[in-house]
């Protein structure tokens, strides 16, 4: 018996491409149009300016939605945006402990930046179902 996880069906890929695609797509255009709210959670550990992970992250972001949209480049898309997700957790915990630590972070904000860490899991798990079926 095979151990291999078992393949979504092309049609849950197909949709769960396009959801990431939008979920990136518009996050990736947020990132390029106001950069300075995003500069702020990129974490005082990464190397270089802020400003240039804020940009990079952007465009990755567009890019990466783009290849999850074509059948050709779908495959492709999924595997990086799986690794995406990873990459800017570090990011989100950040943002977390950042809104945790501060006095002028509402109750609703913390929350939300908190909840929102599980969320990556199923984005990596998605990402790499679209990766697997395409």
């Amino acid at each position: 018996m095979s151990h291999r996880p078992r393949r979504p069906p092309r049609s849950a890929a197909r949709r769960d491409a396009r959801v990431l695609a939008a979920i990136l797509g518009g996050s990736g255009v947020l990132h390029l149009a106001r950069p300075a709210v995003y500069d702020a959670v990129v974490p005082r550990s990464v190397p270089g300016p802020a400003r240039f992970w804020t940009i990079g992250a952007g465009l990755a972001e567009v890019g990466i939605a783009v290849a999850l949209l074509s059948p050709r480049t779908r495959r492709a898309g999924g595997l990086a945006a799986a690794a995406l997700f990873v990459a800017v957790f570090p990011a989100n915990v950040s943002m977390a402990l950042r809104a945790v630590r501060s006095e002028r972070a509402t109750t609703v904000r913390r929350a939300v930046t908190i909840a929102r860490l599980p969320l990556q899991v199923p984005l990596v798990t998605r990402a790499l179902g679209v990766h697997r079926a395409s």
